[in-house]
């Protein structure tokens, strides 16, 4: 069964308050993320990995994909699409100060992506907007997600490529094209539609309890 993306923050709401917690279900996301990753290429120690990360909990969650790929050997540069400090969820903030502390993965902020536009990248995470598009995509998400598309990298979105409706399958523009997209918990309505740019799709439980949808499905 397919579910909207306001189905799927009821039923999250609802885990939350059951006492599983938004941080876990965040864990679990980056954490099976990788796992496909790993499914796909075997041993990533070598590989380059750029990771995209908006301010919301689709960041956050491409902040977990980070740290795991870091603990796995990869060589992990994250872009934060704005600063620390304009972070809009506390389980993102929470991500963001441990990776702080986490030498070993290379840390941008802000909009200018002059930084990066040298680098070579095997792999790049498309956590940027995720199921929080609302309306015209603006700078810097444009101009990453522009990136995204340029790149020869393999590319992995999380939950929903951005700039994709998640309820409707419209594409905005920009919007990433992956290769695939591991979404969470029940496929989101729209997806199937945008089958051409979401690529192979993976539904992935995160430990949500099933008594967290009653009353919603």
């Amino acid at each position: 069964m397919c579910i909207t993306v306001q189905q799927m923050m009821q039923i999250e709401e609802n885990g939350h308050q059951m006492g599983f917690l938004r941080k876990f279900m965040m864990e679990n996301a980056g954490a099976v993320s990788v796992k496909r990753l790993i499914e796909k290429f075997g041993d990533i120690k070598s590989k380059n990995v750029l990771v995209f990360a908006g301010l919301g909990n689709n960041g956050g969650d491409g902040l977990v994909i980070a740290r795991h790929l870091s603990g796995y050997g990869s060589n992990v540069t994250v872009f934060l699409l704005g600063e620390p400090d304009n972070i809009r969820s506390e389980e993102c903030s929470w991500n963001w100060n441990l990776l702080e502390k986490i030498k070993s993965v290379k840390l941008f902020t802000g909009g200018n992506l002059d930084h990066i536009n040298n680098l070579e990248f095997d792999i790049i995470i498309d956590a940027v907007l995720g199921t929080g598009i609302s309306g015209k995509i603006r700078e810097p998400q444009a101009s990453a997600i522009t990136f995204v598309n340029k790149s020869n990298a393999f590319k992995l979105a999380v939950d929903v490529p951005s700039g994709v409706d998640p309820d409707t399958g419209n594409k905005n523009s920009p919007h990433v094209i992956s290769n695939i997209t591991v979404t969470f918990h029940r496929m989101k309505v729209g997806m199937p539609k945008a089958q051409d740019v979401c690529g192979e799709i993976f539904v992935e439980k995160i430990g949500i309890p099933i008594e967290a949808e009653i009353g919603i499905l």
